[in-house]
Formats: C-alpha cells, structure tokens, sequence
C-alpha cells in the first residue's frame, strides 16, 4: 500500500519514517520539505492510503476530501465530530466509494498495555475493583496561542487517548462519564480534567499542569493490582504486577521493564491496514469518544 502524508510536522515525520519506501509524497503549505503544498497537487494514482497529521480545525474538511478521492485515510487522533449528522455523512460518503477510515489511538500497541489489557482479560487480579489513568503533560505554556488551545484543549488531545483505552483495557465501550473537575487556569481552553465512569469504577485525569510528562494506569483488583508507568517514547516504561496475599500482608511484586524504540507507530500501521483489507471503520470508537468529550465540555459543574 502506497501512502501520502498529509501534514508534515513532527508526526507527518514520524509517519513518513516509518513508511519508508511507502511513502509516496508529503503534502504541507507551510513545511518547506514537503513535496506538495496543496492535497490537489498530487496526482490520485500515486497513493492508495493517506495519513492525516494536520491541526483539529482542518480534519474534518480533509478527511472528506480523501474520502472522496476513493483513498483509505488513517487520522491522528483525535477525530471529534461536532455533531452525529457529521459521523454519519462521512460513514456514508465513505461506503459509497467503498473505503475506510481509521482514527489511530496508538497508546493500544505500548508494550504495558497490551500485557496489561491481557492481564486484565485473563483475571489476573481477579474482578477489577477500581482503576485510574492519567495522562500529563508539562506544555501549558507551548500550547498557549496555538491551535491547540481551543475550548476541547487537553480534553481532545490527551483525555482521548484514556476514553479510548476505557474501552480498548477494560471493555467499558460506551460508557457514560461524568465530570469532577474542569479548569482553564492557563490557557483559554480546557488544561485540567477529570472524568469518571458513571458508576466511580474508572477515572482518568489529563493535564497540561504536569510540569513534567507523565503516565500512569492503576489497577485494584480482588486478588491483586497492577501499575504502569512511563510510556517506550520516553524512553522508559514499567509495569509492577502485585499478587495479593491472604488475608494480609505486603503482596507478591513482579516488575517489567521495557526499553526499547517506540513500536508502536508500525504496530498502529499494520492495524490500520488490516482495518482497510476487512472494511472496517473506526466510526463506532470515535462517534462514542466525540460524545464523550463534547458532553464533558459543555456539562454545567456544581
């Protein structure tokens, strides 16, 4: 499969490094290394697949575009529809030109949470009792006056990623949040939130207020617990397994270690082609996580 990078910053690189020789063209009106600056500069013939790493307030425009030109599109998440009629056209305007489109939530494929997901999966820590993810940045002041600081702020670009893993980890797919918190203290647009599943079981917090990077999924269950922390594109991610011990006591510690490139970009990339060659969109994931921060962004705090 031929691919076009549409969007040439840091991840539009990223991408095109991976592709390698797949890579047809990049396109961007403002990188100067881009071979293209307009989507209509490169022939349809050359590319089967288009990668979207542009800004939120582009995505929606181009996305249909590509649809439309017959081409499978994976987009850099996040993909927020305004609204459900706007999901629907394109699901539509996507079948009748017999193609997909996936929103790539890559964090899926870090080492931690696949083994964690499966640890969960396999009743490693017998029934989950409660669990918490948080996902932070210490940027508030690089994202002040950019695109990015919009009113979704942290909420679309990193509390996105911990929606989608509510369903992808524990099988909670459409779920209903509700919100604890909510503030702008920096920037104009939403920097810190919490949210948490209707029944209290799972909360997720992001925050442009770290000061220093950081992630971390908790995991409490009957017989055991589970912690992650740091991601491989930090270069350090571990994962602590504690089996419980009756009736009491310090429990049984494994520790995990990965150090490693991160792998996840040509994980993401296999998944998004094997969507492509079964028809699949990821209309579903993103139509739920569009609500869910549309929802939390507009909710009236007590």
């Amino acid at each position: 499969m031929r691919y076009l990078v549409v969007g040439y910053g840091n991840l539009g690189a990223k991408r095109k490094q991976v592709l390698g020789e797949r890579c047809a063209g990049t396109v961007d009106p403002c990188a100067a290394g881009a071979d293209y600056a307009s989507l209509g500069e490169c022939p349809a013939e050359r590319y089967d697949a288009a990668i979207l790493a542009v800004p939120n307030p582009v995505k929606l425009e181009l996305l249909g575009l590509l649809l439309d030109r017959g081409k499978h599109v994976l987009v850099e998440k996040p993909l927020v529809f305004p609204d459900d009629a706007t999901a629907d056209r394109l699901r539509r305007q996507a079948v009748s030109r017999g193609v997909i489109w996936y929103t790539s939530y890559n964090f899926r494929f870090e080492p931690h949470v696949v083994r964690l997901r499966q640890l969960v999966a396999d009743g490693a820590v017998g029934p989950v009792y409660h669990a918490r993810l948080f996902y932070g940045y210490g940027t508030a002041g690089s994202v002040a006056g950019t695109w990015r600081d919009d009113e979704l702020g942290v909420l679309q670009d990193l509390g996105s990623h911990l929606i989608d893993l509510t369903g992808f980890v524990f099988g909670r797919f459409g779920a209903e949040f509700v919100v604890w918190a909510r503030a702008a203290y920096e920037l104009a647009g939403i920097d810190h939130c919490i949210l948490a599943t209707a029944d209290r079981r799972i909360v997720i917090e992001c925050s442009y207020l770290s000061w220093k990077n950081r992630w971390s999924i908790e995991v409490v269950g009957a017989r055991g617990a589970l912690r992650m922390d740091g991601l491989t594109k930090w270069g350090r991610s571990e994962l602590v397994v504690q089996r419980r011990r009756l009736p009491s006591g310090a429990p049984d510690e494994q520790r995990e270690v990965a150090t490693m490139p991160d792998p996840t970009w040509s994980a993401d990339l296999a998944c998004f082609e094997e969507m492509a060659a079964a028809g699949r969109t990821s209309y579903d994931n993103d139509v739920w996580i569009s609500r869910t921060i549309r929802r939390a962004a507009a909710c009236t705090l007590r």
